[in-house]
C-alpha cells in the first residue's frame, strides 16, 4: 500500500459525522491520497472515490476491490456516475492537497520553482495561460474575488507590463513580480504571492463553480437519511457550503451569488447536524498545522424532494 503523503484533516470528526457502517456506500468526492477512504473502509462501508487528478491512482493500491472503486472525474459528476438516491454518505475535502503543493512540477506553490500550471486535472488552460492572455480587468477580478487580494489591480498592472517583455512560464518568476508589486513585506508571516496564487488556482480549476455543482449533485445522490460532510479551508468555500446547507435546511431565504435562485417554499432537503462549523482541536493543530483554517459542516438528507434551481 502506498503511504499517504499528508495527514487527513479532521479525520475522526469526518468519520463520526458520516456515521457509516457495514453495507453502506459512501462517496469520497476528493479521494487524493485516500486517507478518508481508508478510515471509512475500516467501518465496513464501501467507498466510491472521485478525483480529477490522474496521479492519485497510485494510492488505491491495497484497497479492497469488492468495496472500493475509483472514478477519474470531478465530484460534480457523481450523479451521472451513480444515479439518484444511491448512496448513504458524501464527503468532500476541498482545496489543494499537500501532495499537490509538494510536487513542484504541478506549479501550485511559489515555494518551489516549477511550471506555472496549477491544474488539478490534466486538461484545460493553465495558470500561465491566464496570466499571459487575460486583460487587466479580468486578471484583477480573479485576484480580488478568488484571492481576496486588495492590491489586485496593481499586481495585474505589473503582470501585464512584464509579460510584454516575455511570457510567464515558472512559478518563482510570477511570485517575484507579485512581490515587487506589493513590496517585500519583510518579516511577514504570509508571502506576498499567497493570495494571488490562491486566486489563480481557484480560477484555473473553477473550484467555486465545481463546489456549487457538487453540492447540488450530493443532494441528488444521497438517500433519505444519508449524510453530507464537507471540510473547507478558506472563507470563499465555507461561505458557499454554509449558505447551501442553511438554505436547504430552511434557515434562510437567500441564495448563493454563484448559483441561480432556487424554488420558493420548498420543504427542507437537509437537516443540519450542527448549526456551527466544527474546527480542529489543539491536539490536531499541534501535529498538523495545515488544519488551522479548516472547518467541517455536515447535514442529513431528509425525505423531501430535491430543490430545483431556476433561471
Amino acid at each position: 500500500m502506498s503511504a499517504a503523503p499528508h495527514i487527513s484533516v479532521l479525520l475522526d470528526e469526518v468519520v463520526e459525522a458520516l456515521g457509516a457502517g457495514s453495507g453502506e456506500v459512501v462517496v469520497d468526492g476528493t479521494f487524493g491520497a485516500g486517507g478518508y477512504t481508508r478510515a471509512v473502509l475500516a467501518t465496513g462501508a464501501s467507498v466510491v472515490g472521485f478525483d480529477r487528478d490522474p496521479t492519485v491512482r497510485q494510492f488505491t493500491e491495497g484497497l479492497p476491490a469488492d468495496r472500493f472503486r475509483l472514478v477519474q472525474a470531478r465530484f460534480s459528476e457523481m450523479l451521472d456516475e451513480l444515479g439518484p438516491e444511491s448512496v448513504d454518505g458524501v464527503m468532500l475535502d476541498l482545496g489543494v492537497s499537500s501532495m499537490q503543493l509538494d510536487q513542484a512540477e504541478r506549479g501550485f506553490s511559489f515555494m518551489r520553482d516549477g511550471p506555472l500550471d496549477m491544474r488539478m486535472g490534466d486538461a484545460g488552460p493553465t495558470a500561465a495561460d491566464l496570466v499571459n492572455t487575460l486583460d487587466h480587468a479580468e486578471l484583477a477580478r480573479i485576484l480580488y474575488v478568488y484571492g481576496e487580494e486588495h492590491a489586485s489591480r496593481r499586481i495585474a498592472s505589473f503582470i501585464l507590463r512584464r509579460r510584454e517583455e516575455k511570457p510567464f512560464e515558472r512559478t518563482l518568476d510570477l511570485a517575484e513580480v507579485i512581490e515587487r508589486a506589493v513590496g517585500g513585506r519583510k518579516g511577514a508571516k504570509v508571502h506576498p504571492a499567497t493570495r494571488s496564487f490562491q486566486g489563480l488556482r481557484i480560477a484555473v480549476n473553477d473550484e467555486l463553480g465545481e463546489l456549487e455543482a457538487g453540492l447540488a449533485a450530493a443532494e441528488r445522490v444521497l438517500k433519505p437519511g444519508g449524510r453530507l460532510v464537507v471540510v473547507t479551508f478558506h472563507s470563499l468555500e465555507d461561505r458557499i457550503v454554509k449558505a447551501f446547507l442553511a438554505e436547504r435546511a430552511g434557515k434562510t431565504p437567500g441564495g448563493s451569488r454563484h448559483a441561480p435562485p432556487v424554488q420558493a417554499g420548498a420543504q427542507p432537503s437537509f437537516q443540519l447536524i450542527s448549526n456551527k462549523a466544527i474546527a480542529p482541536g489543539e491536539a490536531e493543530l499541534a501535529v498538523n498545522p495545515r488544519a488551522r483554517s479548516s472547518k467541517l459542516r455536515a447535514a442529513v438528507r431528509t425525505d423531501a424532494p430535491v430543490w430545483e434551481t431556476g433561471a
